[in-house]
Formats: C-alpha cells, structure tokens, sequence
C-alpha cells in the first residue's frame, strides 16, 4: 500500500490545480518555486503516477493530477475535521479525573479546591465541573500512579521528581518541629541540629514527601537522619505521638496549624535549617491535561495567589 503523502504535499497539489500553476501555487504557500516542483516530482514518483506536464507556457496538471487533487481536497478536508475534533475533546470535561495526593496535600489543600471547582460559575461551552476521583498516598506511591498511567493528574510535596514527569507549582509549604505544651523543650526559642535529631524525633516512612523535604533540608546542613527512628505512617499517627507521648516531630504547617492556634502544640525554630518546600501537580511526560485536569490546577494555582 503506497504511503499518503505528508498534508503539505497534498496542499501543494491542491493548489496548482487552483491556481492553475506551480507557480502560482508556491507563491500562494509562500514557498520558492523550484521546491515546489521538487515536491511535485516526489510526489509522482512516490504514487507512480504522471501528476504533471510540461508545456511551453510552464508546467500543468495531468488528467490523472487533476483527480488525485480532488481526492487530496477530501484528505486535507479530512485532516481539518480531525483537528477540530480533537481540540473540542480537549476542551470537554471528561466525566471523571482520577487523581492522586499525597497524604498533606490531600488532607488539608485538595478539599478547598475540590469545593472550589464545584463552585465555579461555568458557562454553557465549559461544561459542568469535572467529577473527581481522589486517591490518597504518599509522595512516592503519586509518582509511581503517574507514570503507571493509573491517575491523570498527581499532587506531591516531594522536594525532587522522578524522571518522565513534568510538574507546575501549585503551592509553597512549611514544615515546623512541633511538641506538645507540656513538653521539656516547649518554652525554648530555639532548637540546634543535633538536639532535633536525638531529642525523641519520630518521622514519617520512607516515601513520604514530609520526610523526603527533612532529609534534604538535613542534608543541606550536613546532618542525616539517625538510623533507627521511629516511623509511623500518617501524619496524624506522627502527630498523635507528639500530643500524647512526648514525641518531637517536624510536620507540615497545614496539618497542626489548628493545634497551634490553640496552644495543644508549640513550634519550635531550628535556625539555618530550611524546611520551606513546594507542592506541585505532577503528570507525565508527553501526556495532555483533560480540559477538567487543567481546571483543578487553575484552582489550586488561584488558592495559592489569593492567599
């Protein structure tokens, strides 16, 4: 079967038969006119047909250029419904967006938006508000989600990506060593490196973005993590052990402001230690956002401005 020829050969052809020239047809397309009779000529010896004849007055269509013109009318036309097509598609809501956060993220930012999305005042060409599937996970299980092809759309607090995702910044967060009022250290204005890391620290598992942002920040400081420490989970078992078993901890901001705000925890200052971090929506590489996807990253982006 003889390959079709590229949409620009096919216009080319179109519009000699058009313009009643090859000259006329290479002005048109804003090309030289020698290249447009090499095209021509390639394009006869790919078909195997005599699409041209040389005359005196220039060049011509053939009787047999004339018909595979009118058929590449069709083709180009073709083309032209294709690309309409699929840009309305993108343009459409799908009827889910499955979606992946990590635990912080999903916990205390996602609902906002979520409630937001539903909210929007939408006109008649965008659509209703996408349906959204959450799955909650920490950082690493998003990342594996994403380039698994099992979720659309990924939000994680880790503070580097893996390879095959792109990302946009939807967030900034901070994480604060917290204990509870009652602790020894509650009323110190300030901690140092080595009394955080040997002071009762409890830390997330492996794969979470919360501990992925503390080594980091350690590492930035040339400090590591001790070997053996307690991890638990979820942020709200971390959290549990600072309230109720004296535990030291370095959560998100997000996730203990109420307690805070209320006094049941105190944050502590480590100084020269950055413990500031993006949130980002992530997916992969080579993939196009739905046009409900690319909402909820508005939404979120928007939070981010209005705060």
């Amino acid at each position: 079967m003889t390959d079709l020829p590229a949409p620009s050969t096919l216009e080319l052809l179109v519009a000699a038969d058009s313009h009643g020239s090859i000259s006329a047809a290479a002005r048109t397309l804003g090309i030289t006119q020698p290249s447009a009779s090499a095209a021509l000529r390639r394009l006869e010896r790919s078909l195997g047909l005599e699409l041209l004849v040389r005359t005196p007055r220039g060049t011509r269509l053939t009787d047999a250029g004339r018909v595979a013109a009118e058929c590449a009318r069709g083709v180009l036309d073709a083309y032209t419904t294709l690309g309409s097509t699929l840009a309305a598609l993108r343009e459409v809501p799908g009827a889910r967006v499955r979606v992946a956060a990590s635990l912080t993220i999903a916990e205390h930012l996602a609902p906002r938006w979520l409630a937001t999305l539903g909210r929007e005042p939408r006109g008649p060409r965008e659509g209703a508000a996408p349906d959204v599937e959450l799955v909650v996970c920490n950082s690493a299980e998003v990342t594996r989600r994403v380039l698994d092809d099992d979720v659309a759309l990924g939000f994680v607090e880790s503070p580097e990506l893996a390879r095959g995702l792109r990302w946009s910044l939807v967030a900034e967060d901070e994480l604060v060593v917290v204990v509870a009022a009652d602790h020894a250290w509650a009323k110190r204005r300030a901690l140092g490196f080595d009394e955080l890391l040997r002071g009762g620290l409890v830390v997330r598992e492996e794969g979470s973005g919360t501990r992925a942002s503390l080594e980091r920040a350690l590492g930035r400081v040339r400090r590591t993590l001790p070997a053996h420490l307690p991890q638990l989970g979820s942020t709200q078992a971390v959290r549990t052990a600072v309230l109720h078993a004296g535990a030291v901890a370095v959560l998100s901001r997000l996730a203990v402001e109420d307690d805070l705000a209320r006094g049941a925890l105190v944050a502590l200052p480590v100084p020269d230690l950055d413990l500031v971090r993006p949130l980002r929506a992530v997916w992969k590489d080579g993939e196009t956002l739905s046009a409900g996807a690319r909402r909820l990253v508005a939404v979120a982006q928007g939070q981010r401005t209005a705060a």
